[in-house]
């Protein structure tokens, strides 16, 4: 073989070496879990993800009931107590999301209670959730704001920290997701008594499949912090993880 043919196989095998080891990097290094989007009838862990000072307490309630129905649950532990910078939460979410996933889950539903579901937003925006949640669902959660961050700015500064800050409508980081498009089934419930997310619609999503209360069973009285625990939107929850479609999460609901 001629000098000048070698150099030229030398060459065309170090292509196709580089080649082979950037596609291993990608497999290895999880870049193919982040294509396509999860099958709706493979579901995986379920991701709980507190509200607004980051209390795990009032979604025991709810993770047990999940638990029954033979389902993993796994509650994030917010840094900062859950009032520190939103997007300081998102990354602790994505990282137990891709825990979960390497642990052999095949997809994760996520449900975000109050402003937990605003960091369920947030994360599926900025970190590509779609392509690892099979399924996501909110519980009066913020998704526009709410006027009591707002006010209390205003009225106590000092007390009002960072994700109370990022809570007031027309924040900055509310804006940067006004737009997103919701690529992955969304189920969001509120109620209309609810006196923390002012207005309560702040929780209505365009391409989510929204869902008031006192719409499903008229006149029941549910506040906000009795989202997680009420027996009716348990029934609601766990029928949207196992019907075929999220639309169908109020059917059969006892009032």
């Amino acid at each position: 073989m001629s000098p000048r043919r070698r150099v030229l196989v030398a060459g065309v095998m170090g292509l196709v070496l580089v080649t082979v080891v950037l596609v291993g990097v990608r497999v290895l290094g999880g870049g193919e879990a982040r294509a396509g989007v999860p099958a709706q009838d493979r579901p995986g862990t379920v991701v709980l993800v507190p509200g607004y000072g980051g209390s795990q307490d009032g979604l025991r309630v709810l993770a047990e009931q999940i638990r029954s129905s033979g389902r993993e649950v796994r509650i994030v532990t917010l840094p900062g107590n859950g009032t520190g910078d939103l997007l300081a939460q998102v990354a602790v979410v994505d990282r137990d999301v891709d825990d979960a996933l390497a642990r052999g889950a095949p997809s994760v539903d996520v449900i975000g209670y109050s402003a937990g579901g605003l960091v369920a937003r947030l994360w599926v925006a900025r970190e590509g959730g779609e392509h690892r949640a099979r399924r996501v669902i909110t519980l009066g959660s913020p998704l526009h704001g709410t006027r009591l961050a707002a006010s209390g700015g205003v009225v106590v500064p000092d007390a009002c920290p960072v994700a109370c800050q990022q809570l007031a409508p027309g924040s900055a980081l509310l804006a940067s997701v006004e737009r997103a498009p919701v690529p992955v089934p969304w189920l969001s419930i509120w109620t209309e008594n609810d006196q923390t997310v002012v207005p309560p619609d702040s929780a209505r999503l365009e391409g989510a499949e929204n869902v008031v209360l006192q719409q499903v069973c008229p006149g029941v009285h549910i506040e906000h912090g009795e989202l997680p625990t009420s027996a009716l939107v348990t029934q609601i929850v766990r029928n949207a993880l196992v019907q075929s479609r999220m639309t169908r999460g109020t059917e059969g609901v006892r009032c």
